[in-house]
């Protein structure tokens, strides 16, 4: 049966359910309401949502047509647009309300340090409770699995993926450094990423299996009915896109005066939470289908985009909004990109040998909650040394693993 042992009735139901999600805000949007901050926020955070959903599905079907990393690549990219639209309009915005450019720091840091501190843990959990769930059944060697058989492995074309992040965690100290996202640090981080695409184009990879639900149903219709409702899913996404990022994001502001709550904290973790949980929800799927590969690798393919594209972006988006050609960052903006920057190398060293062992996957989701335990200044320094401590030594450590992931950048 399509859709993986799924009724097509019941598929069938999940997008509508997807569309319901998304009317509030196209009525809303479309009728010219206003409503209050805290349900204006709600209204557009679900079209967001809603976004996100249609766009995965749309683009897990767009990779029946392809293969590979690029597939896996694009995938990434894709999932994460309504991240990329609430970000880019915030740093837009601040070309005339200056106080916006804190916002767009802290979407574009909550949703790095999301994406690794939570998303990397999940795949490991889901992963380990799914070789369980296997082995119960009598299936892989029939016991009780080894702690290295729960270990969620990448393939060796992942070297790409991890080589191209250890040039962008570099990159990513210079807005720290300089207290500013400069045009000049965008074009290289742009251009990177562009590097990385055509690389992974050129690199191959291993072909996509075992989609699950509404786009495992879709890849099974003719070739120009599949084309026709993944182009639709890509429409209706972006249109949700337009109609809910800026008031999506405007409100996530007025709601947390309206509650009393630190507007930067809304912004920094609510838009993210929003606008990937699809993605973070596919990976985990994966995971638990045993896809482990395909689960991490999804996701350390976000890391890359998102550790470059759309950090490069905003300076853009700055200055076609009216302001200067790099965005400046206040103090607590600065502590928190040098935070991010500091997971991106411990992340990378745990995950640069194409292991991440549950050990690992822990202490990424430990001193990721820490920083709500002792939030301040002096707290995201010292927890800014701790990553960095722990990231250098354990890359010291596989160094050799480091570098063949740069030697994957370079080599043809």
């Amino acid at each position: 049966m399509p859709g993986d042992l799924v009724p097509r009735e019941t598929l069938l139901v999940r997008i509508g359910a997807a569309l319901v999600i998304a009317l509030p805000a196209v009525v809303t949007r479309a009728a010219g309401l206003h409503p209050p901050a805290v349900a204006s926020a709600v209204i557009y955070g679900a079209g967001v949502l809603a976004a996100a959903i249609l766009l995965m599905w749309a683009a897990e079907t767009a990779r029946a047509d392809m293969s590979g990393a690029l597939a896996l690549a694009l995938l990434a990219l894709i999932a994460v647009l309504p991240e990329y639209a609430v970000d880019v309009y915030y740093a837009y915005a601040a070309g005339t309300k200056p106080h916006y450019a804190g916002y767009a720091a802290a979407n574009m840091t909550g949703a790095n340090r999301l994406l690794v501190g939570v998303g990397w843990a999940l795949v490991v959990l889901a992963f380990t409770l799914g070789v369980r769930r296997v082995s119960r059944r009598g299936g892989r060697h029939g016991r009780p699995p080894s702690a290295r058989e729960q270990d969620v492995r990448l393939a060796p074309h992942h070297r790409t993926e991890l080589g191209f992040l250890a040039l962008a965690a570099v990159l990513g100290f210079i807005p720290a450094l300089t207290a500013e996202i400069g045009w000049y640090i965008a074009i290289v981080l742009i251009a990177v990423y562009a590097i990385y695409l055509g690389r992974i184009a050129r690199g191959g990879g291993e072909d996509v299996e075992d989609l699950a639900g509404v786009p495992a149903w879709l890849v099974t219709l003719p070739r120009r009915m599949r084309r026709t409702a993944t182009g639709a899913g890509f429409a209706i996404g972006a249109i949700l896109v337009f109609i809910s990022a800026e008031p999506f994001a405007n409100s996530l502001v007025d709601a947390g005066s309206a509650l009393g709550i630190d507007e930067f904290l809304l912004v920094q973790w609510l838009a993210p939470l929003a606008s990937e949980a699809p993605e973070l929800i596919v990976a985990v799927v994966f995971a638990w289908r045993l896809r482990d590969a395909d689960a991490i690798g999804a996701l350390l393919s976000s890391k890359v985009n998102q550790w470059t594209l759309l950090i490069g972006s905003l300076p853009l988006a700055y200055k076609a909004g009216g302001g200067g050609w790099s965005l400046p960052l206040d103090s607590r903006q600065l502590e928190e990109v040098l935070l991010t920057a500091s997971q991106t190398v411990l992340g990378l060293g745990l995950l640069i040998d194409l292991v991440l062992r549950r050990w690992e996957a822990a202490l990424l989701f430990v001193l990721f909650a820490v920083q709500f335990a002792l939030p301040g200044e002096q707290a995201r320094l010292v927890l800014s040394g701790i990553y960095l401590a722990i990231g250098f030594t354990v890359l010291i450590n596989r160094h050799r693993d480091l570098g063949r992931a740069m030697e994957a950048v370079v080599r043809r």
